[in-house]
């Protein structure tokens, strides 16, 4: 059983603030899962998820909060999940409890305050960036915006992320300087920057102190899962919590 490759988000959160993000390497998930699948929901040998959480509970003070993510905006406290919930984020200002998203080319944003009492984990397909997923979850971290820290993790990149009208139309709806975030491909389709979406919708907030957001999870095979790329594929997990 080989131990995972985590990343350790690089951003000046407090000391007793600790995140982890997982690639896809190390764990025992078999192709087209290979090899360090978190998802459950995705078809692979349920051993095999379960070996692969049990692996990454290690590099935690308890197992995390999952949750059943539905790309809406739903918010939860981390400290009281038991068991997976329809929400697509987690805060927590309880230590040891760990808030966690999922995805596979879908944006991870984790968040803290600059004093370390608060923290959270949104999971942001276009979908749930664009009703307000992380409008939601700042909410409930109830902190002044000039004290938030987030950090983006891996996603699509903006030479990947191919969309139709409707997409572009639905942001535009919201926000017209979504405009930006969207490259004419001709044929009624564009390409989408979700991270640029992202910085939009924090700095609209006031969230000016904004890391990460240079990976891309379609052209980085050797390291991420990207369902875009290849359909049936592992999760990926983007983790927080107070020490």
């Amino acid at each position: 059983m080989n131990q995972p490759h985590l990343i350790t988000p690089n951003w000046p959160a407090p000391a007793n603030v600790k995140a982890l993000q997982t690639t896809r390497l190390g764990g025992v998930s078999l192709p087209p899962f290979g090899s360090f699948n978190l998802g459950s929901h995705v078809s692979d040998l349920p051993e095999h998820v379960a070996a692969n959480r049990a692996l990454l509970t290690q590099a935690l003070p308890q197992a995390p909060a999952w949750l059943n993510q539905v790309h809406g905006v739903d918010v939860v406290d981390a400290a009281s999940v038991t068991s997976p919930i329809d929400a697509d984020a987690s805060y927590t200002r309880q230590r040891g409890a760990v808030s966690v998203v999922m995805t596979a080319d879908c944006l991870p944003l984790l968040f803290c305050d600059r004093a370390g009492t608060v923290v959270a984990a949104a999971h942001a397909g276009w979908r749930g960036l664009c009703n307000g997923v992380i409008e939601a979850t700042v909410a409930k971290m109830d902190c002044p915006a000039s004290d938030i820290l987030v950090w983006l993790g891996p996603a699509i990149g903006p030479s990947a992320f191919e969309v139709g009208d409707e997409v572009r139309a639905a942001f535009m709806a919201i926000d017209e300087q979504a405009e930006q975030a969207f490259v004419a491909q001709g044929g009624g389709k564009w390409l989408a920057n979700i991270y640029l979406l992202a910085h939009q919708r924090l700095h609209t907030l006031g969230i000016t102190a904004i890391y990460g957001g240079d990976q891309c999870t379609v052209t980085q095979a050797e390291t991420y899962f990207s369902y875009r790329r290849d359909g049936q594929t592992g999760r990926l997990a983007s983790l927080i919590w107070l020490a």
